[in-house]
């Protein structure tokens, strides 16, 4: 589970000597290029290196008896490497499973017991000229070895792809050597051989961790999406995502079914809509009540609402808030037990109904000097907490945490590449747009400064559109900030998380009202704050290099500069790419249609930009094709306006590895007015 939870304790804590364990043993040895990046005494500071540094943990768990931590750490290119190692003091770290990155990483690991660990790979490939994305789910054992697939094995016989390799619902702490996977089966047939498998779709198996040998828990169903469990090992709630007509394209409505607590039959439970967010959505059981507990529109903002698995359908509100969406549930333990919810206005708080963790997360914020604290695993007894702390000038790092001995030990700085670095401090704003909106957002000056006036700056659009940008630590905006600029970080109308009067259909339909509030922004900085105009700059990834560069058609005597990553340039060219897949039509109608496609798309408006356009893309990119890209590298060129593309082969829409990101903030930083 994971909260934050402002401080209201006079608890005391005990901080022992730092963990030797990790803070040496990894920057010395797991990512060589975080510890190259650190600058000593007389070298020049290398920004890029030290912001481009790939966090030193990408994952980590703590094992049932609290006695071990399972951790993920970044090796060459994309590979990464699991590491296990003692809680004790002193402890070495074992290396006992290494993904090359080519095409496999390890996503997350976790204990599934004190001997066995159950990690998640994933990667992408190309199939016929198209990028698909694949997941593996595996057992190893904690000493190493042993390694087990638990995915369903896909013959050569099969009828068609299915790349996806299972999940974990329920990880069965009555029976620690098994878990409970949904898993996706294809069928298969031989020509000349009455051998065939019929099954299709998604189901759950019980599977042996150690063996691999599983049992059947739910029949495969063709449209089965996902299914949930209680945490006690029972089946309770199914969805359902229908094909539409005949064609292998999804329904943008979900159905759920629940199977009684008694047992028999699926009935009908409720429906929920992706596109307009209208119905129920559950994301967990609680046995103790027989309700289905997740999110619902009330009164035009997502609030938490509890519904019974009775059929009736009527729900009560558990958790909601007058100005903005309520957008995390807050679980604890194997169990996954519901314990409270999440939400962000300036910064994000937590209401927390479970008395002892609210009473450790308020004290814990308090020994870590006001830090946002999540709760990140817990041992069985309850003994030991892992504790995960950050701020916006500190990027975050681990504590283990023993309650009844008042102790908090230091481990490992998740960015050690910018330990003894000034980070600059990240301040909530408002700004009018044009037809007086107040537009929130948050801002960053660099280290030392108290104003922007006089200085280069950046307006920053967040990805998405569906997301928003929060109050804590952002490496590129810490970045730019290092460099001398003023950043703006707006959430403009069409992000996520004010309630659906500002989301506005998504910023591609709401293209216009979305990008003015980000032209606004920058026009804020000039009026209010006195940056230097002619060093005024805009830089996004994804849907936020969309809005960089439609920000330049609209606005072309705004910005002096235009940094493009992974962005969406042509809608209707969006369109058609996304019909290749099995969520096309969904997208399909996201995007929308009429003339909003033409209008606002920047690759076919290219010629309006007046300014150098820098911009970059992975070529295995499965979020935003790559094509993209080069469409408007085309346009640009034809309307004879400088622009330039770097493309990284093999990389995904993260640009994930040290060595792309630390090359990337270089040529950013030179193609920037300073």
């Amino acid at each position: 589970m994971a909260y934050k939870k402002p401080i209201n304790s006079k608890f005391f804590w005990v901080f022992s000597a730092p963990v030797a364990l990790l803070l040496g043993a990894v920057a010395a040895g797991v990512i060589p290029s975080a510890a190259a990046a650190q600058a000593g005494p007389g070298a020049a500071v290398d920004l890029a290196a030290r912001f481009g540094a790939l966090e030193a943990l990408q994952d980590v768990s703590l094992s049932p008896d609290g006695q071990s931590i399972a951790f993920i750490s970044p090796s060459a290119g994309e590979g990464n490497d699991l590491f296990v190692v003692g809680t004790a003091e002193g402890a070495e770290p074992r290396r006992i499973l290494r993904a090359s990155g080519a095409p496999e990483t390890l996503r997350w690991c976790r204990w599934a017991n004190n001997v066995r660990i159950v990690c998640s790979l994933g990667g992408r490939e190309e199939v016929n000229g198209e990028i698909y994305g694949f997941s593996t789910v595996i057992a190893v054992d904690a000493a190493g070895g042993n390694v087990k697939s638990l995915s369903t094995r896909r013959g050569a016989d099969a009828l068609f792809a299915d790349f996806r390799g299972g999940t974990v619902i329920d990880w069965l702490r009555d029976d620690d050597d098994a878990v409970l996977m949904m898993r996706s089966y294809v069928p298969e047939a031989r020509i000349g051989s009455l051998v065939s498998r019929d099954e299709e779709g998604m189901g759950v198996d019980g599977v042996d961790i150690r063996t691999a040998a599983i049992r059947r828990v739910e029949t495969p169903r063709r449209e089965a999406a996902a299914y949930l469990t209680d945490g006690l090992g029972n089946v309770r709630i199914m969805a359902i995502q229908p094909f539409v007509g005949q064609t292998f394209q999804l329904s943008e409505t979900v159905r759920y079914f629940y199977r009684p607590a008694a047992g028999g039959d699926w009935q009908p439970l409720a429906t929920y809509n992706i596109l307009s967010q209208d119905g129920f959505s559950p994301l967990a059981v609680d046995p103790e009540t027989d309700r289905a507990i997740g999110f619902q529109q009330v009164d035009g903002r997502t609030a938490v609402v509890a519904m019974p698995l009775d059929g009736s359908g009527i729900t009560s509100v558990l958790f909601s808030h007058p100005e903005v969406d309520i957008d995390g549930l807050l679980f604890a333990g194997s169990t996954r037990r519901v314990v409270g919810a999440s939400y962000v206005t300036d910064k994000r708080e937590a209401i927390v109904t479970d008395g002892p963790l609210r009473r450790m997360s308020n004290a814990l914020q308090r020994a870590l000097a006001g830090r946002a604290v999540h709760i990140a695993d817990e041992s069985d007894d309850r003994s030991q907490f892992l504790v995960w702390a950050s701020s916006d000038v500190d990027p975050g790092r681990y504590y283990l945490y023993a309650p009844a001995a008042r102790q908090l030990r230091p481990l490992l700085a998740d960015r050690p590449a910018l330990d003894g670095m000034t980070l600059s401090p990240v301040q909530p704003i408002t700004y009018p747009a044009a037809d007086g909106t107040m537009i929130p957002g948050y801002l960053t000056l660099p280290p030392g400064r108290t104003d922007a006036r006089g200085i280069p700056a950046i307006v920053m659009p967040h990805g998405g559109p569906s997301a928003r940008d929060e109050w804590g630590f952002d490496w590129l905006a810490q970045y730019f900030a290092a460099q001398g600029y003023a950043v703006l970080q707006p959430n403009f109308r069409g992000s996520s998380g004010y309630g659906e009067d500002w989301y506005r259909n998504n910023g591609f339909q709401s293209w216009r009202m979305a990008i003015g509030d980000v032209t606004d922004g920058g026009r804020w900085l000039l009026s209010a704050h006195g940056v230097d105009p002619a060093k005024l700059s805009i830089v996004g990834w994804s849907y936020g290099g969309y809005a960089a560069l439609q920000s330049a058609v609209i606005a072309p005597d705004l910005f002096r500069s235009v940094v493009a990553i992974a962005p969406v340039t042509d809608l209707p060219q969006l369109r058609r790419e996304e019909s290749r897949f099995i969520t096309g039509r969904i997208q399909r109608d996201y995007i929308g249609e009429g003339p909003h496609l033409r209008e606002g798309s920047p690759a076919q408006n290219a010629s309006a930009i007046n300014v150098p356009v820098l911009m970059f893309h992975g070529s295995l990119d499965t979020n935003v094709d790559i094509e993209q890209a080069r469409t408007m590298r085309r346009a640009l060129q034809n309307a004879g306006r400088p622009v330039e593309l770097i493309e990284y082969e093999g990389l995904a829409h993260n640009l994930g590895t040290a060595e792309a990101r630390t090359d990337m903030l270089r040529r950013i930083s030179a193609f920037l007015p300073r």
